[in-house]
């Protein structure tokens, strides 16, 4: 008793001495918070801009000019290029020098399908990060199609954007968007609201709403900086009513035959192979195929395919040489082209990852009712592992993931039987009635969500140390009520430990502390959802064996502490087990190491990151995926 509460302090004191107090004031500390949040956006999205450029690092220089906007236009240059190029006293600026001349900072970049609005805004947002000064924000990319417009303001989306990308907790994420130190990159405003008879709806309502906030944002008295990137057709149907006030509007201009040329040639291991082409598109830069191959999309999809071997002048031969034409016939030989490039050390066939990716595509419908050939606005965008589960069959996966957590906690129960029988009745009683209740609450979860990460809020000292001795203070007097059920002796000697193990764990669930510093992708969130149902359940397990062993024997308490434990395991760790659930009732659809599947196709090229979340190379893919369940002939 004595020791008890001289260790509790002991603890207490350690922390306070390992951790200073922090110092500074809160603008401060938010600057200094906001140059390890440019690192890791630097870090993410250049990878993601390789991955748009086909793995390469040879681009396109865009050209885009100034559109004309009637109501309340920013200032901005005439015309600029994605680097600055030209001689003379004509030079069109870079994109971050166009971006820094216009007032105020606020950018709407439009352009068909294809044409490279994401590259280029990622283009800017490297550079700015690039070139950044210190109180200068961070440019923060944000795939619109999650923003919640009916509860969400755009401070909150970009609260949220830090918490699940960047692994921020987020007082600090808070923090942060307060200190204006978060420059928003809204990235796809047409992917808002679904197409209506194949063209953009005009009422547009949550993409309506997303102008409403923006045209709201401030920081003070001026209008807030932003950067919005929106297909032209789209971007045309809103301004009917309305678009982005105080805003330079421009839009991105085909590629021109002799910018095409010098991107094949560049991307090129053989030219050789590659001339007949070229010298078509030398011959025709009015042509047909000229005009079909002056967006970024499909220069580099046909770059793709014939990278190491094919010849580039069979595109010559196709008999309708229009972009559908053109587009079928590439897509077609993407995924073999890809596979055939990239290592695959795991054996993918181009079959099986045709028809996974095609499976994936279904999730992204949103009704649940899309035909093959239902216009793609339709579909969203983001696949993040832990919300896949309804892909499976809702009523299935959720039985599937009872049963699981059934026979877990009812995994330990044999130990029992070495007990004296008088005793394992009881026993045998409380773990089955934990696993029913474990099973129950697997199938009453909903959509589980991720949790906050115990390791990473950064605290002071005393803030920790508050936190544990509080959490001990409660945890200890339930163990010790707990313990009384068999009298004061066995109080003291089990509930005690008992009430520890429950105050610790509750300290480590409400948040240990490391700082922020990890991009959290899907995998990652899966596995910190099992790590905190771990760090719930084992001290848990540890101090309900140490307790039940004391009194009735090493197999009951082993017993007893794994099932009580691995029962607040499993109702910690919602999403990991529903997601584990969701492979097991997916294995002849999908790979059962899909997060392993997911990054090897990023790595070659078919898929991408965002955030915590994979999508799609490019729209024009998942689109064309959706449509085809199986490979179609190359012939």
């Amino acid at each position: 008793m004595l020791g008890l509460p001289l260790g509790v302090m002991g603890i207490v004191l350690a922390v306070v001495a390992l951790r200073k107090p922090v110092e500074g004031n809160d603008a401060e500390l938010a600057q200094g918070w906001a140059a390890t949040l440019a690192g890791q956006v630097e870090r993410g999205e250049s990878a993601v801009w390789r991955q748009l450029l086909g793995d390469d690092v040879r681009r396109i220089n865009l050209t885009y000019v100034l559109h004309p906007t009637m109501v309340r236009p920013a200032a901005a240059p005439a015309a600029g290029r994605l680097a600055a190029e030209g001689t003379g006293s004509v030079t069109l600026p870079d994109i971050v020098t166009y971006y820094r001349s216009t007032r105020p900072l606020r950018l709407v970049v439009t352009g068909a399908a294809g044409a490279g609005k994401t590259v280029l805004a990622l283009e800017l947002l490297l550079a700015l990060i690039q070139g950044r000064n210190e109180g200068d924000p961070v440019p923060v990319r944000i795939p619109l199609s999650r923003w919640d417009t009916e509860r969400q303001s755009l401070p909150d989306l970009l609260q949220q954007r830090l918490v699940e990308a960047y692994d921020w907790p987020p007082d600090l994420a808070a923090g942060l968007v307060r200190h204006h130190l978060v420059l928003p990159v809204l990235d796809g405003l047409d992917e808002m609201d679904p197409l209506v008879n194949g063209s953009p709806d005009p009422a547009a309502p949550r993409a309506t709403a997303v102008v409403r906030a923006l045209n709201a944002y401030q920081h003070g008295r001026d209008a807030g900086p932003l950067i919005l990137t929106c297909r032209t057709l789209h971007y045309d149907a809103l301004t009917l009513h309305t678009g982005v006030l105080d805003a330079a509007r421009i839009a991105i201009a085909p590629v021109g035959t002799a910018d095409a040329r010098t991107y094949l040639t560049d991307r090129a291991l053989n030219t050789a192979r590659w001339q007949s082409l070229l010298d078509h598109l030398a011959a025709h830069p009015g042509g047909i195929l000229a005009t079909v191959l002056s967006t970024p999309w499909r220069l580099c999809l046909t770059a793709t395919v014939y990278h190491h071997d094919g010849d580039p002048g069979e595109l010559l031969t196709l008999p309708d040489a229009d972009a559908d034409a053109l587009d079928r016939y590439l897509l077609t030989r993407y995924i073999p082209a890809v596979i055939r490039i990239a290592p695959n050390l795991r054996g993918y066939t181009p079959q099986d990852v045709h028809c996974w990716l095609h499976h994936l595509t279904t999730h992204l419908d949103p009704t649940g009712t899309l035909s093959a050939t239902t216009a793609q606005g339709t579909e969203t965008t983001d696949l993040v592992l832990h919300e896949l589960w309804p892909l499976a069959g809702r009523t299935r996966v959720r039985a599937t993931n009872a049963l699981l957590a059934t026979l877990t906690v009812l995994a330990p129960l044999p130990l029992i039987w070495t007990t004296p029988q008088r005793l394992t009745v009881g026993f045998v009683f409380v773990i089955s009635a934990i696993a029913v209740v474990s099973g129950a609450l697997a199938i009453a979860t909903g959509s589980p969500r991720i949790p906050v990460s115990p390791f990473r809020t950064p605290k002071s000292g005393w803030e920790l140390a508050s936190e544990l001795a509080g959490w001990l203070a409660l945890g200890i007097p339930v163990g010790f009520m707990l313990g009384l059920v068999g009298g004061p002796t066995f109080g003291l000697v089990v509930g005690i430990p008992v009430g520890l193990a429950i105050g610790l764990a509750a300290w480590l669930a409400a948040g240990l502390t490391q700082k922020p510093g990890v991009n959290l992708g899907s995998r990652a969130a899966i596995k910190i959802d099992a790590l905190v149902g771990l760090v719930v359940g084992i001290p848990v397990a540890l101090a309900i064996g140490l307790a039940a062993g004391l009194m009735y024997g090493l197999a009951v308490g082993l017993a007893f502490g794994l099932s009580i434990g691995l029962g607040f395991a499993i109702a910690v760790a919602e999403a990991s087990q529903r997601y584990v659930a969701f492979l097991l009732c997916s294995r002849r659809r999908l790979p059962f190491r899909l997060g392993l599947f997911l990054d090897w196709a990023i790595t070659v090229g078919l898929m991408r990151y965002s955030g915590p979340a994979y999508q799609y190379r490019h729209r024009e893919l998942q689109h064309w995926l959706r449509q085809h369940p199986q490979p179609p002939s190359m012939s």
